[in-house]
């Protein structure tokens, strides 16, 4: 059996925090003076931000100093009941309105460092079911008490593949084991110890966010990862155990696209662009017994890092 390198193992064994004790009270001396800011983004989540933000808000006031939703066009009523739960809402096109608006979760991530003001950012995908708060203190430990050099906290969970199922699978994360983890095994296996490269929950320095680009729509989370590691090594990269995450699964026809965009992110950053490719993906659906090509538009570019456009600004 082939083992991690030892660089790997002995970072998994330093950075890797498999049962997390702090609570919301016990960081808030730990600020010493910094902000935290908490962005959810957004699309048709009307079923579950609310929740979400509920669940957050006994958080506001001490740990958490801004809750922002950042909504990415939503045609249901996001807005309105996140609104209502006690979260301050952004449109995409309320911040740099310089930029024309483009799709996807990376954007509006993006733009939250524009719509917010926190020293730390904690990411919450609003998706989520059975929303725990405590995925907060937990991702913001590493920042506020460990390694001094940490700029980047992802979580790691038990993904079961069906909501509506008690039983204990890990079906979920299907992109992550056939696509993600083979991907950095085989260009960056330094960060072959990273057990959750995609996952949406994750709490980084300001400072990070706003020195690097970022990708578009589902290649903004191993952008960031790889991105962090580039700049920061492994002693830049933490990561925390948040039990189990519940959300809506996807079809197959979905996370090709998904895919797409995360792959176009990844080799990018690993020296091999693939950004001259055509920005579509062909796949196949069956109609009448007959299998037909389908072309998605796939957008694989990058937003310049935050502090070019700040310094842009201000020129």
């Amino acid at each position: 059996m082939t083992m991690m390198l030892p660089q790997t193992r002995r970072w998994f064994a330093a950075a890797t925090v498999q049962d997390p004790q702090w609570s919301a009270e016990s960081l808030v001396g730990a600020k010493q003076g910094r902000t935290v800011s908490v962005v959810l983004p957004a699309l048709d989540e009307e079923a579950t931000v609310g929740a979400v933000v509920e669940g957050l808000q006994p958080l506001l006031g001490g740990l958490v100093d801004e809750l922002v939703v950042m909504d990415s066009g939503s045609a249901d009523a996001t807005v309105e009941v996140a609104a209502a739960a006690g979260a301050r809402v952004v449109r995409r096109t309320d911040v740099l309105g310089e930029f024309e608006p483009r799709p996807g979760k990376g954007e509006v991530l993006w733009r939250s460092l524009a719509a917010t003001s926190g020293d730390l950012v904690v990411f919450i995908d609003s998706d989520l079911v059975d929303f725990d708060s405590s995925f907060v203190p937990s991702l913001l430990g590493p920042l506020l008490l460990g390694r001094s050099g940490t700029r980047l906290v992802k979580g790691f969970y038990r993904r079961p593949l069906r909501l509506e199922s008690a039983e204990a699978g890990n079906g979920g994360g299907r992109v992550t084991e056939l696509l993600a983890r083979p991907l950095l095994s085989a260009l960056r296996p330094e960060l072959a110890g990273v057990v959750q490269p995609l996952g949406g929950e994750y709490a980084a320095s300001r400072e990070l966010l706003e020195s690097v680009p970022f990708a578009a729509g589902y290649g903004v989370e191993i952008g960031l990862l790889l991105d962090a590691h580039t700049r920061h090594g492994l002693e830049g990269l933490a990561q925390v155990n948040l039990g189990v995450r519940k959300h809506r699964n996807r079809s197959l026809l979905e996370l090709g696209v998904m895919a797409r965009q995360i792959l176009g992110a990844a080799l990018s950053r690993c020296g091999a662009d693939d950004r001259q490719a055509p920005e579509g993906l062909t796949q196949f659906v069956q109609l009448g017994g007959r299998w037909m090509p389908s072309e998605t538009d796939v957008l694989v570019a990058d937003r310049p890092p935050m502090r070019e456009v700040r310094a842009a600004r201000s020129a």
